[in-house]
């Protein structure tokens, strides 16, 4: 499974929550029963709520016994164990018991109506608003598999898998193997090889399919038919990111790929990045992109594609035998993935990618008071509900550091040796942690038991920092080390370029390996003008400079001439800022003097998102966040101009995308919303354009409204060709309302006459906008105060849902990491608009809250905000919003609890779709 940093918790459903498995009833239950074989007829023609689910299930229990099947279902019609009826009432939560059985061979049939999810765990089902299709897929990570049919449900009681599958005869349906639709909407999918219950997959509806066929296997990749022309304009690209990977792995494995086809399937409201079934590969089809992207974004694609397939054998083929193991699957796979991917296609940096995007999110999660090592011991996931807790950044990113530790410790070639030692021994079947190191250490002559317990089994990062001295025509290195793990690492050295002052050249790169003991490396020479230890990213490490190093540096960071060099350097500078060695303000000021030249687009967006949502949004003062957010300003129009030329289109829409959400007033990208692009491009697709439209909340609206997606009739010129306003609206007898977001509240249309003011009201809670005179402030008005204006949206105007849900179109903003922004501070009186009213707090006395108040958007009294978080929160315009957010101007104020906002004016642009999981 594919993990996006930071991405939001699994939804739970509004039904009974089920009963957690514990480790020792799966141990129980593994040494009491074999199961051999699953039966499965689903029925999916039952309705928009339910399916019907029928089970078969063949197994042998060696000794008499008790156990339990586990199924979450709507209706349990029957239960027949052996050909005797099972009363149903014994189901209890989602455990239906098992007395009594003898040693020998068992049937147990099961039949029930089983409920849709749409929270995306157990059998989605998502209609298209678009088209009005309908598409259902299975989701059954960890415990979900009872939500479709009955179970054995735990990892290592591995099964055959066969189903049938009842759909409407429009419907493809696909599955783990090659499905054969027998005529009259019945669905055969080819049996499984032995695999675990929560790899089962089935996915049904009008899909628009692309097939293609390789190495003698059928490959196919899978979308819903409203987004049919995005992904043939993308087949090609994704066929041959599969077909490289494939024969990659086939060169670096022993073991052939163990299945029948290979199918991938984009797939609506997924909750996850992707899901590695076994011959059906889910994906959030966010991936199937719809509006400009870089080409940093699509590597990243293509690093998912890699992921989910090394899966098929470290996964898959091979499973973990419980759940606190479940890092060695998505930490190989995630090095396998970035791998894979520099070696086999034309992404060749993918490390830098790595560095930039995905190790600050291990190095954060390991430095939290919630850290735990990279393998857990057995004891700390007793249960399926406490696995649930190790699925982030140090199983994905710190355990692929690891790995790649291992690998420059080990050598590749004992490395890949051990690893098809493992899948040879453990095919088809499950294994354990000391099952793995067991492998390995049978290929080499290295400790490894003791180099997985000081890396695999502790918690942190260590910091490396360089002490230097020069003595007869040499200089000398000595590491002093924060922490215990050993560590193989490059030293790079590197020297002013006699030619370009702000450039330097590599004198040499050298491996040590640290602690060092009493040792201490020499080398000839003068002292370099710059050291950087851990050159090339091996090892997972806080690293630290020299004093000498960090001011050449700061001084000429985009002169070194390797991008994995830089982005040490950047997440070194971006370590000190956090562990407050570096103040915010120099580390602002530096991406301002060296980005401007950067050429690895990974690296522009990794540092302009950690300088936006980190540096100006919550290390700064308040007193100096106005100026670092021109700062920001400045610098991406800086990029802008210097990628005028049109050979940088990636570097340019980064850049433009940053500058919407930098910028504290819409000069300049009002004009870029008039004219419909910005000038020399790229275009406003509806991403940008939604982002620019929050950003211009005086635009002229089209002078006719656009056509609805399906209407024959000719369309109306687009919006963005309407000539600007040459001047705000003058403002209406009463109060006008506040200039709020373009994108996040419901405008009147210029025929709808207002709705109504909201009756009055005695509530002392309700906010200024809303409140009328009481009877008891009528008696002493104030007739000097203005009155108060009227929120733009009435009491009784219904919400919109979020136009992601209604179009299904992508994140504006995709390949960057999705972000909670806690604790910025309150926002600067200068990001508000001049017109925008700033009522005092009316309500209980007991929080002080400073700062605007505005009404929650369902619930007319005050939300104070918590004494522990500020009262608003920073977001940029065409991020995704978290729940409460309403945006004006560029920048955004946020609320705990309100509804997510809704992008309801007239440029029709979705920009506001849910996090990425």
């Amino acid at each position: 499974m594919y993990r996006r940093p930071l991405c939001r918790p699994r939804a739970i459903g509004q039904h009974v929550p089920m009963s957690v498995l514990t480790r020792d009833e799966a141990q129980t239950r593994a040494q009491l029963l074999d199961v051999h074989r699953y039966t499965i007829d689903l029925d999916l023609t039952r309705g928009e709520d339910t399916f019907d689910s029928r089970t078969v299930i063949h197994f042998t229990a060696p000794t008499a016994g008790d156990t339990f099947v586990e199924i979450k279902p709507a209706t349990l019609r029957t239960a027949i164990l052996d050909g005797q009826p099972l009363d149903p009432e014994t189901l209890d939560g989602n455990r239906l018991p098992l007395t009594g059985l003898a040693p020998g061979d068992h049937e147990l049939r099961i039949d029930a109506a089983m409920r849709y999810s749409r929270t995306g765990e157990g059998m989605h089902r998502f209609t298209d608003p678009t088209d009005g299709e309908t598409y259902v897929y299975t989701q059954l990570f960890m415990d979900d598999v009872q939500r479709v049919f009955a179970a054995f449900d735990q990892p290592d009681l591995k099964a055959v898998f066969a189903l049938t599958v009842t759909a409407p005869g429009n419907w493809t349906v696909l599955g783990n193997g090659i499905a054969e639709h027998q005529g009259a909407g019945r669905w055969t999918i080819a049996p499984t090889p032995l695999i675990s219950t929560y790899l089962v997959a089935v996915a049904a509806g009008p899909w628009h399919s692309v097939r293609t066929h390789h190495a003698g296997l059928p490959f196919g990749i899978h979308c819903r038919r409203s987004l049919a022309s995005h992904l043939n304009a993308d087949a090609e690209e994704i066929f041959d990111i599969t077909r490289a990977c494939y024969d990659r792995y086939h060169e670096k494995f022993e073991e052939p790929y163990p299945f029948d086809s290979y199918d991938q399937a984009f797939v609506p409201e997924f909750n996850a990045g992707a899901m590695e079934n076994p011959g059906l590969v889910t994906f959030r089809d966010e991936f199937v992109y719809r509006s400009a992207v870089t080409d940093t974004e699509r590597q990243t694609r293509a690093m998912v594609i890699a992921h989910e397939m090394a899966h098929m054998w470290f996964g898959d083929l091979v499973t973990l035998q419980w759940w606190d193991d479940i890092w060695l699957n998505e930490s190989f796979a995630e090095y396998m993935g970035y791998q894979t991917l520099t070696e086999a296609t034309r992404f060749t940096d993918t490390w830098t990618d790595f560095a930039v995007a995905r190790k600050g999110w291990g190095y954060d999660a390991d430095q939290r008071p919630s850290t735990h090592p990279v393998a857990p011991d057995p004891d700390a996931v007793p249960d399926t509900a406490s696995a649930m807790l190790n699925f982030d950044g140090i199983s994905y990113a710190k355990g692929a550091s690891a790995l790649r530790q291992l690998v420059a410790w080990l050598g590749e070639k004992d490395f890949l040796t051990g690893i098809n030692t493992h899948f040879a021994r453990h095919r088809f079947a499950n294994a354990t942690l000391a099952d793995f190191i067991d492998n390995l250490a049978s290929a080499t002559d290295r400790d490894v038991h003791a180099w997985a317990g000081q890396w695999l089994r502790t918690t942190g990062a260590d910091t490396l920092t360089p002490r230097t001295a020069e003595a007869g025509g040499h200089w000398h290195l000595s590491v002093d080390q924060d922490g215990s793990r050993p560590h193989r690492i490059a030293v790079g050295t590197y020297d002013h370029d006699l030619v370009d002052s702000r450039s330097l050249v590599l004198r040499e790169r050298f491996e040590i390996d640290v602690p060092q003991g009493e040792s201490v490396t020499v080398r000839a020479g003068r002292r370099p003008a710059l050291i950087v230890l851990n050159d090339g990213d091996l090892t997972y490490a806080k690293i630290r400079l020299d004093k000498e190093s960090e001011e050449s540096a700061l001084r000429t960071l985009s002169g070194i001439p390797d991008p994995l060099t830089r982005a040490v350097v950047w997440n070194c500078l971006r370590d000190m800022v956090r562990d407050g060695e570096l103040e915010p303000v120099t580390h602002l000021e530096t991406a301002r003097a060296h980005l401007p030249d950067e050429t690895d687009l990974a690296i522009l967006q990794g540092v302009l998102a950690f300088a936006a949502t980190h540096i100006t949004d919550r290390y700064l003062s308040p007193a100096a966040r106005p100026t670092g957010v021109a700062t920001l300003t400045s610098l991406c129009r800086d990029l802008i101009r210097r990628t005028e030329d049109g050979t940088s289109p990636g570097l340019r829409l980064t850049a433009v995308r940053h500058f919407i959400d930098a910028a504290t007033q819409p000069d300049g990208i009002q004009d870029w919303l008039h004219s419909g692009s910005v000038p020399g491009g790229p275009e406003l697709d509806p991403a940008l354009r939604c982002a620019s439209c929050a950003a211009s909340p005086y635009s002229a609206p089209p002078t006719k409204p656009p056509s609805p997606p399906n209407s024959t009739a000719t369309p109306a010129p687009p919006a963005r060709k309407a000539p600007p306003a040459a001047s705000p609206p003058s403002p209406p007898p009463r109060p006008k309302p506040p200039p709020g977001p373009a994108c996040s509240r419901t405008t009147p249309s210029p025929t709808t006459s207002s709705p109504p003011p909201p009756k009055a009201s005695g509530n002392p809670n309700r906010p200024p906008s809303y409140a009328t005179t009481s009877p008891a402030t009528t008696a002493t008005p104030k007739p000097s105060r203005p009155p108060r204006p009227r929120h733009r949206r009435s009491r009784g105007t219904p919400r919109l849902p979020p136009l992601r849900r209604r179009h299904g179109l992508p994140a504006p903003r995709r390949g960057l990491p999705a972000r909670h922004r806690d604790d910025p501070g309150p926002a600067p009186q200068t990001r508000r608009p001049a017109r925008r009213p700033a009522p005092r707090h009316r309500g209980t006395g007991k929080l002080t809250h400073r700062g605007p108040v505005r009404r929650n958007a369902t619930a007319h009294h005050h939300r104070p905000a918590p004494p522990d978080r500020a009262p608003y929160q920073l977001h940029a315009a065409n991020s995704p919003l978290p729940r409460g957010s309403t945006t004006f101007g560029l920048r955004s104020l946020s609320t705990p609890d309100a509804p997510a906002p809704a992008c309801t004016r007239w440029c029709a642009s979705p920009a506001h779709p849910k996090d990425h999981a």
